[in-house]
């Protein structure tokens, strides 16, 4: 008999008042008592709508009966087929807007819990297995791969599972990408990251750190002297985005991207660390994402007493996930909505000592269909801050598109692909996840690199 609750299982978490202090994992994970009732929930359509919001096509029924059957290995290898990173996936994914969205238990009641299943079976497999895969055998062709994130990491495991030699040139000092670099240990552990890069290198592929491509290297030299067939770019967008405000070159004004990298990569908040980060007590954070509420939750970590979440808009059009801002909600962060910072004022010595404001009100819809803000007159107040941090967004790095010849790129500096199968300007180069679209979701990236893997595989066939 199906389980009937119209709730999903609760998530176990730490206590808000003890996990806003230290950088362990936020949500503990289902028990195996509540995974099996969770997959209960499950009533096993046979048009699987569910299906239909997965970006890289997992077929939910199948692995859900799995776990009902406790055969929770079978459920983690079926994820496996589609998804090359299915323990990141369960923490990091928006099922709400993907997958759980679609299902018809959403209709009426609460959608079942996929991402938390997911994560079950994936940790499950971690805990259990001590077997890496198995290299296939080489077909004898090379393909290069630009960036170690979320989309790289897929298209190149992809492309080992066909017997590509396939490498991956990555421009930090370790695999992962935004993975790594972008969201905290408490909510992605990086142990979880490594384990994903350690499963690729097993497959036989290839990582090279410290290689930015277009300095060290270019992708016409990898193609017309390295003998790479084709080219995967999957250098995501770390460019960051500023308001252009008076201020913003003051002492103690970071970009999220800087904030995070400093925080996750180079491990700030462990004593003795190599990297600074400035013991702000005050810390305001512009832009309502989920790097917002990333940085927020960070900055808190490392010792602010109060943090703010500066957005233009009200609660109701936070584009961050409902979980990670009720998360920040619980750690204390206050939420400034409907302001809209003007300038960052300073002190003698450059260091920020404010944040001059101005309150908004909502107007006509834009272009994006969300209602345009709207400056309420002599609203101007100062916030009380030491630090702040711009979270408004990022766009990719033009360097690749500056040393790579006929390659195309946008307004807003994004490669231009023909769609679905990654394909750029230049024959045998194609590209996918946030070089393409701007800066979107992990499985997005995922579901490029993996119809790009595909499209990659048809190209080099049709050329041999």
């Amino acid at each position: 008999m199906p389980n009937m609750s119209p709730k999903k299982n609760e998530m176990p978490v730490q206590d808000p008042q003890v996990r806003n202090h230290n950088f362990k994992e936020v949500a503990l994970g289902y028990t195996e008592a509540m995974a099996l009732d969770e997959a209960e929930r499950c009533l096993n359509c046979k048009n699987a709508q569910c299906m239909k919001g997965c970006p890289v096509s997992i077929n939910i029924p199948a692995f859900i009966s799995k776990i009902k059957d406790k055969d929770f290995e079978g459920a983690y290898q079926s994820i496996s087929l589609s998804s090359s990173l299915p323990a990141v996936c369960g923490r990091v994914c928006p099922q709400e807007k993907q997958c759980e969205s679609k299902c018809v238990r959403g209709i009426k009641t609460e959608p079942v819990g996929i991402g938390r299943l997911e994560r079950f079976v994936a940790d499950y497999h971690n805990e259990h297995s001590t077997e890496l895969p198995v290299k296939p055998q080489s077909n004898g062709h090379k393909v290069a791969i630009i960036g170690a994130g979320p989309s790289g990491l897929t298209c190149a495991g992809d492309l080992a599972k066909m017997g590509y030699e396939v490498t991956i040139f990555e421009a930090l000092h370790k695999a992962g990408g935004v993975l790594v670099y972008g969201i905290p240990e408490f909510r992605l552990p990086k142990s979880i990251v490594q384990k994903e890069v350690d499963n690729l290198k097993a497959l036989g592929v290839k990582v090279e750190t410290n290689m930015v491509i277009g300095k060290v290297i270019s992708i016409d030299e990898l193609m017309d002297e390295q003998g790479f067939e084709a080219v995967f770019i999957g250098s995501g967008a770390g460019l960051p985005r500023f308001m252009n405000i008076p201020g913003e070159n003051l002492k103690g004004v970071y970009s999220a991207n800087e904030f995070l990298t400093r925080t996750n990569l180079m491990k700030a908040y462990k004593e003795g660390s190599a990297t600074p980060i400035m013991n702000a007590k005050k810390v305001a954070v512009v832009g309502g994402g989920n790097v917002a509420m990333d940085a927020a939750r960070s900055a808190q970590r490392l010792g602010a007493e109060e943090v703010y979440i500066v957005y233009r808009r009200s609660m109701d059009e936070l584009p961050a996930r409902k979980e990670e801002v009720e998360h920040a909600e619980e750690e204390g962060i206050i939420f400034k909505t409907l302001n809209n910072p003007v300038e960052i004022l300073g002190d003698e010595h450059k260091f920020v000592k404010g944040m001059k404001c101005v309150e908004m009100e909502l107007g006509e819809p834009d272009a994006s269909g969300r209602r345009r803000p709207i400056v309420k007159e002599g609203s101007e107040f100062i916030l009380d801050v030491d630090c702040v941090i711009m979270s408004i967004g990022t766009s990719p790095n033009p360097l690749i598109k500056s040393t790579t010849a006929n390659l195309d790129t946008n307004s807003h500096g994004c490669i231009v692909t023909d769609g679905e199968k990654g394909q750029t300007s230049r024959e045998g180069v194609f590209a996918g996840g946030d070089a393409v679209t701007g800066a979107a979701t992990v499985i997005s990236a995922m579901g490029a690199g993996k119809a790009s893997a595909k499209a990659i595989d048809e190209y080099i066939k049709s050329k041999n």
